[in-house]
């Protein structure tokens, strides 16, 4: 589950299909609760082979992904962890260090000099700017420096760096001296034949969808508060599935609010599941607080929401909104403001034909250009950049 593991996956099964081989070292699953299931618990690592390619479990321990110290336990556990995969790997042309952060770099770059080839670098999230952001560290602190030193070195080690992004770019080049042909955006990507377009659930409400982590990235108040506006329409009602730390504080604000027309899937589904009731939605919701400046950043959440047809409600500032408004696949309405919400839903729910067109029209921008085959031959493109050949 998360943004993260998507993009890798997504990354991993496009350059499989596009004929190249690969291995990729990951925790053993955890996020976001620590719940780690009985096959891998306290072993050293486990060998897996998945959809194609071969993933090498390593541990960690069953924390929850819940504050600065929990996260920072899990990381260094995970960079020690990590290597006794090497072992394991066999031949390397290039490595890839994907992350929510620059600390899987260091590993990344171990096994790059123990195999005597380039490392490369993704930038899922910029780090530590969102930990700014999010509260998590305080800026221009002794630990800020730190974190910006251990980005710094992360970036200017890595041959070639392939943010999610165009809004990180800047950040990269300017702040941290990168040069421009270093970076290139390579956009997080769906798989199309998982996430489609089927018919919707037929029970006669108009239901809107929020389906992933409940983190602290993202903004429930707005969304319990727009429910509270439309809780005297009888036919809507907003489903919100995940889990995650603020699982409880959503819960117990429903309970709070009295809502009768939220309703909580608490649990984390397969990809087959999540496709399935995405799918079965008529309106797809991506709720981000509001961080006092525009998010730089683009949720892998966005694509799959394209890919099953259905328009989009984007709470955003920033790259975000910009991406729907260009796709013309939803409406943006600004973080916070819980009364544009409410009226963003019932717009689309008394406007079928455009909540119709919305969804075609982001289902046909990532069949044409974000398919997990595309971005397999985009990071095909990438690695032969640091002279590398794959095929």
């Amino acid at each position: 589950m998360g943004g993260g593991a998507t993009r890798a996956y997504n990354v991993a099964k496009g350059l499989v299909l596009n004929g190249c081989k690969v291995v990729v070292v990951s925790a053993f699953p955890h996020y976001p609760m620590g719940d780690i299931p009985k096959e891998y618990r306290w072993k050293p690592l486990k060998v897996e082979w998945f959809e194609g390619f071969k993933v090498v479990r390593t541990f960690v321990p069953p924390l929850a992904s819940k504050g600065l110290m929990r996260r920072i336990v899990l990381l260094l556990s995970f960079i020690v962890s990590s290597l006794f995969a090497i072992p394991l790997i066999g031949e390397v042309h290039v490595v890839w260090a994907a992350n929510p952060n620059v600390l899987s770099m260091i590993p990344a770059m171990v096994f790059g000099f123990l195999k005597k080839c380039p490392v490369t670098m993704n930038v899922d999230d910029l780090w530590p700017e969102d930990m700014y952001n999010l509260g998590l560290i305080q800026e221009k602190s002794i630990i800020s420096k730190i974190a910006e030193l251990l980005a710094r070195i992360a970036y200017h080690k890595a041959k070639l760096i392939t943010p999610i992004s165009p809004g990180y770019v800047s950040i990269i080049s300017d702040k941290y001296g990168v040069k421009l042909n270093k970076i290139q955006v390579v956009r997080g990507g769906v798989d199309t034949s998982k996430f489609k377009p089927m018919p919707g659930k037929n029970n006669g409400k108009f239901t809107v969808l929020y389906s992933g982590a409940f983190s602290v990235a993202y903004d429930f108040d707005q969304v319990l508060k727009a429910a509270k506006i439309l809780e005297n329409y009888e036919d809507v009602e907003i489903v919100l599935q995940g889990g995650g730390e603020l699982l409880n504080y959503v819960k117990q604000k429903v309970a709070e609010m009295r809502l009768k027309n939220v309703r909580i899937i608490d649990k984390i589904l397969s990809r087959e599941d999540v496709a399935k009731l995405t799918g079965e939605a008529d309106a797809l919701l991506l709720p981000l607080r509001d961080f006092g400046r525009p998010y730089l950043g683009i949720s892998s959440k966005l694509y799959e929401y394209q890919a099953v047809s259905k328009p989009v409600i984007c709470c955003a500032d920033g790259q975000p909104a910009e991406y729907v408004k260009e796709t013309n696949s939803g409406i943006a309405v600004k973080p916070g403001d819980y009364e544009a919400l409410a009226k963003a839903i019932l717009y689309l729910k008394n406007n079928s034909d455009l909540a119709r067109k919305l969804g075609n029209s982001g289902r046909r921008y990532v069949e044409d250009a974000l398919s997990i085959e595309k971005i397999g031959k985009e990071m095909i493109t990438v690695f032969n950049k640091v002279h590398i050949c794959l095929i």
